[in-house]
């Protein structure tokens, strides 16, 4: 392959996303998949995202706007909202675009109501249950009610139940404790005559019984673990995004040299330091707990200071002579885990996916044979 031109730039690679997506039919078999692709798809682009997850039964997004984007797309699967809406005019853009709606307070099933007509094409809805998250949606005891009033409106059509996990992507026992305690305030509404949803990629690696008619996988289908304690590899998730950047420089300094500002790193001894041309400005993490992994020539060694705007420094010391000017540096994909980043950075992979950089350009890349 050429040398790619630009100072730093993202790979997606569709087949990991469909593998992903293969994956979380395997976990939850007799489940439909609403994939969310919400933020861009996490960063990886949305177009491209939806394309390569064509199997998908639905899709997942945060707004109206994402979702208008994915129909301008050409995607014609379903498509919700999942944040809901907040005026008569998007329910309007809804229908136009049969686009699903998520209702979690009484106002929206009050717009509905005002908005509703017989002649018009009807919209589905998804109503929200807080099982315990402490966000959005009506409480259990009030989703019986709320189901049949929906249902009782005119312009409505399938009405479905879905509610959100605070804590299933925790590995101690308050945190299981807590995702125990949700199912069991969700669990008198299975017995409802409605389609359910509950699990999140958190859940659906880690839950079974939450599996429910539908699962909503997001993290997972990217390649990247929803868990501290789990790496994408022992979830059986393959890295949809490798995240790079040019090597621009290679200096020797002298032991006691300050590297970046404040200088944060100060050179133990002698040593050779790398600049990558890559910075907090396209969606690198500033600072860090610990230093950050990153990969040259197949070999992983660390960042060092205090990442700047355009810019981060790497220890050259594990790549002897070897390295040279224009190589090629993964900050996270396939060498490097965006999980061990996230980790490192005090933050969680879909912050480090989502935030990627506006400047970064993204490349969809085939797999080698």
């Amino acid at each position: 392959m050429a040398a790619n031109p630009h100072r730093a730039w993202a790979e997606i690679n569709p087949a990991a996303l469909s593998r992903n997506l293969a994956r979380a039919r395997v976990l939850a078999p007799g489940a439909r998949v609403m994939c969310v692709v919400k933020a861009d798809a996490y960063g990886h682009g949305a177009a491209v995202a939806a394309a390569a997850l064509a199997d998908a039964d639905a899709f997942g997004v945060a707004s109206l706007e994402e979702a208008l984007a994915l129909r301008a797309a050409g995607v014609t699967a379903p498509v919700a909202v999942l944040s809901g809406f907040f005026a008569p005019q998007q329910v309007a853009a809804m229908r136009e675009g049969r686009i699903d709606a998520v209702v979690h307070n009484r106002r929206q099933r009050e717009i509905l109501r005002a908005a509703a007509g017989r002649r018009q094409a009807r919209i589905h809805v998804w109503l929200k249950v807080d099982s315990g998250m402490g966000r959005l949606g009506f409480a259990p005891d009030e989703a019986e009610g709320e189901l049949h009033r929906l249902r009782a409106t005119a312009g409505i059509g399938e009405v479905r139940l879905m509610t959100h996990f605070a804590a299933a992507d925790g590995g101690d026992a308050a945190a299981r404790d807590f995702t125990e305690s949700q199912l069991r305030a969700y669990r008198p509404l299975r017995g409802l005559p409605a389609e359910h949803s509950l699990a999140n990629s958190a859940a659906l690696l880690a839950w079974p019984d939450s599996h429910a008619d539908w699962v909503r996988p997001g993290v997972m289908l990217y390649g990247a673990s929803p868990f501290a304690h789990r790496t994408a590899a022992d979830c059986g998730l393959a890295p949809a995004m490798r995240f790079c950047a040019r090597l621009v420089a290679v200096r020797m300094l002298r032991k006691g040299a300050g590297v970046g500002y404040g200088p944060l790193y100060r050179c133990p001894e002698d040593m050779p330091v790398g600049v990558a041309a890559c910075g907090y400005a396209d969606g690198y993490p500033r600072l860090a707990a610990a230093p950050s992994k990153v990969a040259i020539n197949g070999i992983v060694t660390a960042t060092v200071g205090a990442v700047s705007m355009d810019s981060l420094s790497v220890d050259l010391r594990p790549l002897a002579s070897t390295v040279r000017v224009g190589d090629e540096v993964e900050l996270w994909g396939g060498t490097v885990g965006v999980n061990s980043v996230a980790a490192a950075a005090g933050t969680i992979p879909h912050h480090l996916l989502s935030a990627l950089g506006a400047r970064v350009p993204r490349t969809v890349i085939s797999e080698v044979q």
